[in-house]
């Protein structure tokens, strides 16, 4: 089955981060596979051999399969002869040459979607503060996958508008297209991923004017973002919060915004960005 690239490029960050934080010399995960009760390896870092690549680890087996199946984190001390674990997977363990392992669980909204692991050559005690280091890895991992999801219900969620019906339910109808224009326009700076930002941008140029704004005065993308806000009925307080900046600097990028829409109110703003295609 086919592993999604990006979400394993957010496995293959976290393994990095979990072997640079943790100072172990292996690391190694992968995804839950759609439909699938298991975990295939797809990401390796750290290892001698192709040995645990490709291997699908299911939910309750072996050290990662519990770590699926109690969506918490495991370890063991010595993989080949603990009594935690199950020992389906333990000739390719052994041919990595794997005694001291963890295994952590990716958990997106309460599903597993991934597990990192990391291991040592020796049989040691992994301590809590390399657990710690683990855990925080994944994290990561976690929250740039609750980003992905949340850009992709958006996508799917926000379809360019044609010309507005009229009546309540075609204002309705704008209104829901503008609070959608306004969550792409805040979500987009949140996302690593540059071909999803940038898939994320166009669609905020589909739900503001089709092929773009009109030719007229040029607002910085930031200066966006905030209109989109306060278009929405954000405070400042709110659209600081929203967008992860401080309050005065959404208060100097609405006047700078005003300023080169020759607005003299947020709402003249809001109008004058609307009207030249800068917001739905």
């Amino acid at each position: 089955m086919a592993v999604d690239a990006a979400e394993a490029a957010q496995i293959r960050s976290a393994l990095v981060r979990l072997r640079r934080t943790t100072g172990l010399p292996v690391a190694f995960g992968g995804l839950v596979e759609s439909g699938q009760r298991q975990v295939r390896i797809s990401e390796l870092s750290g290892t001698a051999t192709g040995a645990l690549s490709a291997l699908a680890v299911t939910s309750g087996n072996g050290l990662g399969g519990r770590a699926v199946a109690l969506s918490r984190p495991c370890a063991v001390t010595d993989y080949s002869v603990s009594r935690q674990i199950s020992h389906e997977y333990d000739l390719p363990v052994a041919a990595e040459g794997l005694r001291s392992v963890l295994a952590v669980p990716v958990v997106v909204r309460r599903r597993v979607r991934g597990v990192l692991y990391g291991a040592l050559r020796t049989a040691q005690p992994l301590g809590d503060r390399t657990l710690g280091a683990a855990v925080a890895a994944a994290r990561d991992a976690e929250q740039a996958l609750v980003l992905r999801d949340e850009a992709d219900e958006l996508l799917a969620a926000a379809s360019p508008p044609s010309a507005p019906a009229s009546g309540p339910a075609g204002g309705a109808a704008w209104e829901q297209v503008r609070e959608a224009h306004a969550a792409l326009r805040a979500l987009a700076p949140r996302i690593a991923d540059p071909a999803l930002r940038d898939e994320l941008l166009r669609a905020c140029g589909l739900l503001a004017a089709g092929d773009g704004p009109a030719p007229g005065p040029r607002l910085a993308p930031r200066e966006v973002d905030v209109l989109a806000c306060v278009a929405a009925g954000a405070t400042n307080g709110a659209v600081a919060e929203r967008l992860g900046v401080g309050p005065e600097t959404v208060k100097s990028y609405l006047r700078s915004a005003m300023r080169k829409l020759g607005a003299r109110t947020r709402t003249e703003a809001v109008a004058v960005a609307r009207r030249t295609g800068w917001l739905p």
